[in-house]
């Protein structure tokens, strides 16, 4: 990304089945991105460049149909890197929407033959999938959904009836589950909602504030799960990966820093977070993409007030929606272990009706959306919370952090005001109390300012960003979900 503390560049892929309305959203998209003065390039179909040629796949052997899709991913790898050249030398923000990106070429060949392709390539999954674009977005197809709506005639090169359609739909979205920012938009709204959720996502991950423009109801919702798990052939199509997360030094009082390492095999991407509270009543998150050397001389930097927390995450798709499993791993504190999360986003307020939408072959124990006991920042500290200072308790209604102060034994008060917690038992299994009673009050008025310089092993600021710190960055997220202002928003900024 060139000059990227003025200017982003934001590569999203557009998947899904046919007449799932791809089309119509690049169109959406482009428009209501140069009327907010982005630039905004849309990377063709790449099958549809070829298959327009005379191509037809029922007249292919099936060695030659493997051919094609390692040539056509090859083709569309090299359109997309004449893309992203242009965003990165372009002076304004850069939107890059790709109609369909590398992985959807796994969708169309057996696990065994896409394997090999990669082998004979020396491409891999992380790469192709993760570290190449910075949001997918699946369409679902009109066939899923909204059969009334299903058609063929106005696209030459489709020809598919509605139970094919079905499954090219699903098989698209499993090729591209394992993505860090990876969102589903179904087919549960009219044509004109649909297109408004998903400018909405879209904007949402970018940091874009829509105001009252567009109607944004979903937010992460996170459960707690019982073990032990069901056996993976009851799970859909998944994918595992091994996630580390570090976080930084810091002055809580700023922000939160962390480092997150993410792969499978042997292959890794690497994220630096930064989350903090503005004066305003605004959580500002800020998501930049690392090299690996980036993250070793960023890794020194540690809070050895916290540990390493060691997670396998699960990504996979349930009835159109999108989840994550986190299972904590050793070593660990004895307060993860255990420990099962499930997170996912949904606009439902409804309890019950939002809990019977979960997957049915988990077993819920409850919701623990927002609360400080569950938030990752909290679960890594080494101290015991019945003593820590340093134990993160929300965002009261001014937008301020709050943390403990004191512990006298009876009431664990923290800045704030007067609100009140209850205490929250055990986790998992677990047999510490976070307090020893049940009504504790929240005090502390702990300021979200302060603006140093954030440097990587002496190499200056990132991005020009001011300084941001890890140790409190979870906690904000989990908090700014769950805060007690209807005033209160989150903006999220990827770089």
């Amino acid at each position: 990304m060139a000059n990227q503390s003025q200017k982003t560049v934001y590569k999203l892929v557009l998947t899904g089945g046919p007449c799932g309305g791809k089309t119509t959203g690049q169109s959406r998209l482009s428009t209501f991105f140069e009327n907010l003065g982005w630039k905004v390039f849309r990377v063709p179909e790449t099958a549809t460049v070829l298959l327009s040629g005379g191509v037809k796949f029922v007249d292919l052997s099936p060695e030659e149909a493997n051919k094609f899709q390692e040539n056509l991913l090859k083709t569309m790898i090299q359109i997309e890197n004449t893309f992203f050249e242009l965003g990165r030398t372009c002076q304004r923000n850069c939107l890059i929407i790709c109609d369909r990106g590398a992985m959807d070429a796994s969708a169309f060949i057996s696990k065994e033959k896409w394997e090999a392709m990669l082998s004979a390539n020396n491409w891999n999954c992380v790469e192709l999938r993760d570290n190449r674009y910075n949001h997918i977005v699946h369409m679902v197809s009109a066939a899923n959904g909204a059969e009334d709506f299903y058609s063929t005639e106005e696209h030459a090169c489709r020809s598919e009836g509605v139970e094919l359609a079905r499954e090219l739909d699903y098989n698209a979205a499993a090729s591209w589950v394992g993505h860090p920012y990876f969102d589903v938009i179904d087919n549960s709204t009219d044509f004109d909602k649909k297109m408004n959720r998903l400018i909405a996502c879209v904007c949402q991950r970018i940091g874009i504030d829509t105001g009252d423009r567009l109607n944004v109801n979903a937010k992460k919702r996170k459960f707690l799960v019982k073990c032990p798990l069901p056996v993976d052939a009851e799970f859909p199509k998944f994918q595992d990966f091994d996630v580390e997360h570090n976080y930084l030094q810091s002055d809580f009082r700023k922000a939160q820093v962390r480092l997150r390492k993410r792969g499978q095999k042997g292959h890794w991407s690497y994220i630096h977070t930064m989350r903090k509270f503005h004066q305003n009543g605004q959580s500002v998150e800020v998501r930049t993409q690392l090299t690996h050397r980036d993250y070793l001389n960023m890794l020194p930097q540690r809070d050895d007030a916290h540990f390493t927390i060691f997670k396998k995450r699960r990504c996979f798709i349930y009835n159109n929606q999108y989840y994550q499993l986190d299972m904590y791993r050793q070593p660990t504190h004895p307060r993860c272990r255990g420990m099962v999360l499930l997170e996912t986003y949904s606009a439902a307020y409804d309890q019950d009706a939002l809990l019977a939408t979960l997957p049915k072959f988990l077993t819920i124990e409850k919701e623990v959306t927002g609360d400080p006991a569950y938030s990752m920042y909290n679960l890594s500290l080494k101290e015991d919370w019945k003593t820590s200072k340093r134990y993160y308790a929300g965002s009261g209604a001014n937008g301020q952090a709050r943390r403990k102060e004191k512990l006298n034994g009876h009431a664990d008060k923290l800045h704030d005001g007067d609100t009140k917690m209850n205490s929250h038992g055990k986790i998992s299994g677990c047999e510490e109390k976070i307090n020893g009673h049940s009504d504790h009050k929240l005090n502390g008025h702990s300021k979200m300012n302060g603006h140093g310089p954030f440097k990587i092993s002496g190499h200056g600021p990132i991005n020009g960003i001011s300084s941001l710190h890890d140790s409190d960055m979870e906690h904000l997220k989990t908090n700014t979900i769950h805060v007690s202002s209807p005033k209160m928003k989150k903006v999220a900024i990827k770089t």
